[in-house]
């Protein structure tokens, strides 16, 4: 029969013991979830800048970047190059007031685009080459002008180096686009095809006649498996 001393003290041992390991558990648990597993391609793929012009390494059949890029770049050229259209600028006492702005952009497409790119675009380039052929209005800002207006005219802030006006500019044209596309696929072979076509009207904001048309269209065919956001 062994002491009690000595039972006692391997009672004391084994309570200290088992208490030990429940402190540590959670410690042991939590070291385990933030455990990273391990990758087999830690390097991954490093990035890289792509020429906005061309195609980039991700692409599909759908409108690129560089789709947007060439299709402003031409619609530029064609209108400033467009002899009916600058005679109709000719015949004005002052150059045309234009609004240029995604709002007016359908996009009938299945593709997700961002209007506003190819507006904006259009109408920078459109600003910097025409060299005051062209004049644009921010009328999506509106809202904004309307406070700094009345802001002026309440004497809280001073008037400006242009003074007031009775009113905000109007305008002599709207740009407004379409864009729209028409799929296929081969059950047999995978492939998809898609033909996207773009639309550019100049609207007379009087008489609604358009006064020059722009067309831009492209198809492509592949195994798609890139996603547009």
């Amino acid at each position: 029969m062994k002491p009690i001393t000595t039972t006692l003290y391997s009672v004391h041992f084994s309570v200290r013991r088992t208490a030990r390991l429940l402190l540590l558990a959670p410690c042991i648990f939590l070291t385990a979830c933030l455990t990273v597993p391990t990758i087999q391609n830690s390097a991954g793929q490093s990035s890289m800048t792509v020429d906005s012009s061309r195609q980039g390494p991700v692409s599909g059949i759908g409108m690129e970047k560089s789709d947007i890029v060439s299709m402003t770049d031409a619609m530029v050229r064609d209108m400033l190059g467009n002899v009916r259209l600058a005679n109709l600028i000719a015949k004005l006492p002052d150059s045309p007031v234009v609004i240029l702005e995604g709002v007016d952009f359908e996009n009938r497409s299945s593709q997700v685009i961002d209007k506003n790119d190819m507006a904006n675009r259009l109408r920078v380039n459109l600003n910097r080459a025409g060299n005051g052929r062209l004049e644009f209005v921010a009328r999506s800002k509106s809202a904004r002008i309307d406070q700094e207006r009345a802001l002026k005219r309440a004497g809280v802030t001073t008037t400006g180096n242009g003074g007031l006006t009775k009113a905000v500019d109007g305008v002599n044209f709207i740009m407004v686009g379409e864009i729209t596309a028409s799929e296929a696929r081969s059950t047999k072979s995978g492939l998809t095809q898609r033909s996207t076509q773009i639309t550019f009207e100049l609207v007379d904001a009087e008489t609604t006649r358009i006064v020059w048309s722009g067309l831009y269209e492209f198809t492509r065919a592949a195994a798609d498996d890139v996603v547009y956001r």
